[in-house]
């Protein structure tokens, strides 16, 4: 009897945390529905068509060596273009007609930091895939964590401490967006060359501009001893390649948001020369297919075998998609098997991983939902990249409008 009323109350248990798991969305006692998304299609294709792809190699691997917790990731996958309307019909969409647990998505800013309102509203928890996305995760929200390749704030805070330190630039050019994307990268920038003591010269342009001389004829008067572009790729090309008419021949730094095809942009440039003295910027740990990435690029032959025979792929941005696919699969894990969404967001709030896939670690807290703040740099020729020794961390960190204190990058 004693034996009988042990194993009645141990099976009473387990359906009322069945019972209870099933009353999550997307939440059964075998499957847990993840909405994965990003563009598929488009002009923005490359930076997400393969992130979706390591995100789906990852979540696969996870499923084959038993799941989470007894049960396996169904992925709903859906193009949000890289568009902001877009990609709210696809969130709309994953979160009430596919009920799904949660959503792991978005790689172009803009388009992410439009979907917060919707979020928060319906309280899913939404962890970005390769985006910045500091409009949503600055003031912090609940419910959001992203920037898991790097968000805007630290490319420019990272950038700086480079020019400052391993270039020793007293005197930075600056060249950034004129929206809400340029004045992220602007403020910590501005922020850490204050800290160190350099003089900021700045240009702020239109993404469309399609004339670049005035800026460029304003950079080279002010005379800096290096060049930071922070642009998307299109801008990149107009200002390398009229840098190079000028006759400029001092540094030119590229943010890590214009390299998404680096032989395009040679392309576009239209001379090797005007590389001789380039830096980009890169978040990965190693240089893209270096030794410490090379089991990425294994898995994605295995997975993607047609893919990853043809030109240009894998793409840029490729091993992007492991990271956020490893934070949503961590904190499913440390949620435990009785899963609900507030647990789930608890776990993000305490995630601390080594991706080894990022040039530095994932770290999330309750005050602090930006993923990666490191970056390490490249020397490029036009055609060979040259590993920088060094990691630069960006250490700012937000806070709140009446305590506005901060702490600088830090070479690490």
């Amino acid at each position: 009897m004693k034996f009988l009323r042990t194993f009645a109350a141990a099976a009473c248990v387990l359906a009322l945390g069945a019972a209870h798991a099933q009353g999550e969305p997307g939440v059964t006692d075998k499957t847990i529905k993840i909405g994965l998304f990003g563009p598929l299609s488009g002009n923005s294709m490359a930076y997400g068509f393969d992130v979706m792809n390591a995100a789906k190699m990852y979540y696969d691997k996870v499923n084959k060596e038993g799941g989470v917790n007894g049960r396996k990731i169904e992925l709903v996958v859906e193009d949000d273009r890289c568009n902001a309307n877009d990609l709210l019909a696809a969130v709309k969409k994953l979160t009430e007609q596919d009920k799904v647990f949660a959503l792991n998505g978005g790689s172009c800013s803009a388009a992410v930091v439009g979907a917060r309102e919707y979020v928060e509203r319906e309280q899913i928890p939404f962890v970005m895939l390769n985006a910045s996305g500091d409009g949503a995760l600055y003031p912090p929200s609940k419910y959001i964590y992203g920037a898991f390749s790097i968000s805007q704030r630290a490319v420019g805070g990272s950038m700086v401490q480079f020019a400052a330190e391993h270039l020793k630039a007293k005197k930075i050019g600056y060249i950034n967006h004129d929206d809400a994307y340029g004045g992220w990268n602007l403020e910590a920038a501005q922020f850490q060359a204050k800290k160190l003591g350099t003089d900021l010269q700045v240009q702020s342009i239109n993404p469309n501009l399609t004339d670049v001389t005035a800026p460029m004829l304003k950079i080279r008067a002010a005379n800096p001893d290096v060049l930071l572009i922070t642009t998307y790729a299109r801008p990149v090309g107009l200002l390398v390649k009229k840098a190079q008419e000028l006759g400029w021949n001092k540094p030119i730094v590229i943010g890590v948001n214009g390299t998404a095809d680096l032989k395009q942009l040679v392309e576009n440039v239209g001379n090797k020369e005007a590389f001789k003295n380039v830096y980009i910027q890169e978040v990965l740990a190693d240089v893209p297919g270096g030794p410490k990435l090379k089991w990425v690029y294994d898995m994605y032959k295995t997975y993607y075998p047609e893919l990853a025979a043809k030109p240009g792929y894998p793409q840029t941005y490729m091993p992007y998609g492991i990271p956020p696919a490893m934070v949503v699969v961590n904190a499913l894990k440390a949620a435990g098997p009785q899963l609900t969404r507030e647990k789930f967001l608890d776990a993000l709030s305490k995630t601390k991983i080594d991706t080894g896939v990022m040039a530095g670690p994932i770290e999330l807290t309750a005050a602090d939902h930006a993923g990666q703040k490191s970056a390490i740099y490249l020397k490029f020729d036009g055609e060979n990249k040259t590993l920088v020794p060094g990691t630069y961390a960006s250490q700012w960190t937000y806070q709140p409008p009446s305590d506005r204190r901060a702490t600088p990058a830090a070479r690490v």
